[in-house]
């Protein structure tokens, strides 16, 4: 990728409007053409809030989900051109500084799919604010995605995100859940075409005002988690095919 990209930042937002202006804000505009704003049917003034903002925003009628919500960022970066698309939450946990480097992740080749990793450090997630109980489950689920796709990454569960242009229009990422568990899904079906990661280091903040998935989300995600790497598993071992990963059938 030897032209400059055109690089377009997708924020799937959910009750952001307390967060949405000092996350944009630290977006570092030089390097990004475009913002997309998908407010999922949020309660608060989220979409009112980014109105008010330079972004393009787009609101869904009534909650959908997470994943719902990034379908719709996905095609609509697709369709205006985007050739690297970072998903970064507007609920300030990650650092949009990070994103230069993101996007020289693709640019040099080192991969397709990018990870802003809260694991690497090791310890800086804990310092950062996660929950104990957050830290030991990612650690637990990352270590068996890694087990099923031979794979030695830091973290598999951040929502902090870069895809390249061929990733997007390669994985059939439409038939994928519209829940959370929708980012593993995403992540075993990069493997199964053969995408490269690569991962960047990034700091994080907890505070009461970030979106926080609960306990019981959180343990309802996990199971689903399980299941997406024993359903991959299954696939890849030629028990049974597995729809979200066959490849899209083309009209």
């Amino acid at each position: 990728m030897n032209e400059r990209p055109k690089v377009i930042v997708v924020m799937p937002a959910y009750n952001a409007a307390q967060t949405l202006v000092d996350t944009y804000q630290r977006i570092p505009a030089e390097y990004v053409d475009q913002v997309i704003l998908v407010d999922d049917g949020s309660i608060d003034d989220t979409a009112a809030v980014a109105r008010q903002l330079p972004l393009d925003l787009i609101v869904h009628p009534h909650n959908a989900g997470y994943g719902a919500n990034q379908k719709t960022c996905y095609m609509e970066a697709l369709r205006l051109g985007a050739d690297i698309v970072i998903m970064l939450h507007p609920d300030g946990q990650y650092d949009p500084q990070i994103i230069p480097a993101m996007i020289s992740a693709i640019r040099e080749g080192q991969g397709d799919f990018v990870f802003g990793s809260r694991f690497m450090p090791p310890k800086s997630a804990r310092e950062g604010g996660m929950p104990r109980y957050k830290y030991l489950s990612n650690r637990f689920l990352t270590g068996v995605e890694n087990l099923v796709m031979g794979t030695n990454l830091s973290e598999c569960h951040t929502g902090y995100r870069a895809y390249s242009r061929k990733l997007l229009l390669t994985v059939p990422f439409l038939r994928n859940s519209n829940d959370f568990v929708f980012d593993t899904e995403m992540i075993f079906q990069a493997h199964r075409f053969g995408f490269r990661f690569a991962e960047v280091p990034v700091s994080t903040r907890y505070f009461n005002e970030a979106s926080s998935i609960s306990f019981r989300g959180s343990l309802k995600y996990g199971l689903q988690t399980l299941g997406v790497a024993a359903r991959y598993l299954i696939h890849r071992l030629g028990l049974r095919r597995i729809d979200v990963f066959e490849p899209a059938r083309r009209a």
